[in-house]
């Protein structure tokens, strides 16, 4: 069973509230994807005051973030690794276990854990703010979507948890995970797990392993993962019918470990592998083939070709 809801097919132009314009891979599919050339732009004023407003705010949210970085309470990365290796957990143990709901591997409860050591939230709040916005994918009940300013999807929309309650209500899309008592312990104790790093990562080497363990770590892992909703429906191409603005950007995809070939996971949310051509890099992805081939990855779901030829845009 897909963890995560499907996009609209067709969005109405008046879900947008403001102007995209979005350059179909040939000219063959001009006609068929004219829902999305031209996205008409409100002529509510509001948007644009609603836009300045997150830009003003991000900007100077952003440099009381970058001067709190020795104190910041969640730490951004596992007790085993650098950057890439913080980064990388996330995407494998958070996105492919959790929001894919894919058995993984045993034991993958604990991984989940290992995730809440690096800041980016606990398990059911993730999964639900990230199934609101493929349900409601680029309209205006998406969580975060790049339609009211590029920085209001990569992070301004985090600091108003009102936001996502107006628009979509209170969570009430992860029945699955709140009836595992598990999940449940890490929203209740999640504040303990970055804490306890902070306090051993202080143990361990003092004062510098703070701003380098819980300041620029965070930092790095924070932006990186929110790229994936601001860059990745703005820049790059679409491959695939999935009726948003989701992009395939490579650069992202090198740096978030294949989580940049995002279009590929809009049109195939249930799939396990986001790079879906040889050239299209996915490190989370060559774990995951791993761990299958050795048996330790179960129920991994792939696109089936039948699937994959309804939703190219050359169809």
């Amino acid at each position: 069973m897909a963890l995560l809801l499907p996009p609209p097919s067709k969005p109405k132009p008046s879900q947008f509230p403001h102007t995209f314009f979005i350059r179909p891979n040939s000219s063959k599919t001009a006609h068929q994807h004219q829902n999305l050339v031209t996205i008409a732009a409100s002529k509510n004023k509001e948007f644009t005051h609603k836009k300045l407003k997150n830009d003003i705010f991000f900007k100077r949210r952003h440099i009381k973030f970058k001067r709190g970085i020795p104190i910041l309470n969640a730490a951004s990365i596992p007790l085993s690794g650098d950057e890439k290796k913080s980064t990388f957990g996330r995407i494998l143990l958070s996105d492919v276990a959790v929001e894919r709901k894919r058995d993984v591997f045993g034991g993958r409860e604990w991984t989940c854990l290992d995730v809440a050591t690096i800041g980016v939230g606990n398990p059911i709040d993730w999964v639900s703010t990230h199934r609101y916005h493929h349900q409601f994918c680029d309209t205006e009940k998406d969580p975060h979507s790049p339609l009211e300013g590029f920085w209001f999807s990569h992070m301004s929309w985090l600091f108003d948890t009102n936001t996502i309650i107006q628009r979509c209500g209170k969570p009430n899309n992860v029945g699955d995970l709140e009836k595992q008592p598990f999940y449940k312990f890490l929203q209740s104790t999640y504040i303990i797990h970055p804490l306890s790093l902070g306090a051993l990562l202080y143990a361990l080497g003092g004062f510098p392993y703070i701003v380098w363990g819980m300041g620029v770590r965070i930092v790095w892992v924070y932006h990186i993962t929110w790229l994936v909703n601001s860059a990745c429906h703005v820049w790059g191409k679409q491959a695939w019918k999935t009726g948003d603005l989701s992009r395939n950007n490579w650069w992202v995809a090198v740096l978030a470990f294949g989580e940049g070939w995002h279009n590929n996971h809009h049109a195939f949310e249930y799939s396990a592998r986001h790079g879906l051509e040889w050239w299209q890099i996915d490190m989370t992805w060559y774990v995951v083939g791993l761990l299958k081939s050795i048996g330790l990855a179960t129920d991994v779901k792939l696109p089936a070709k039948a699937h994959k030829e309804k939703m190219a845009l050359s169809s």
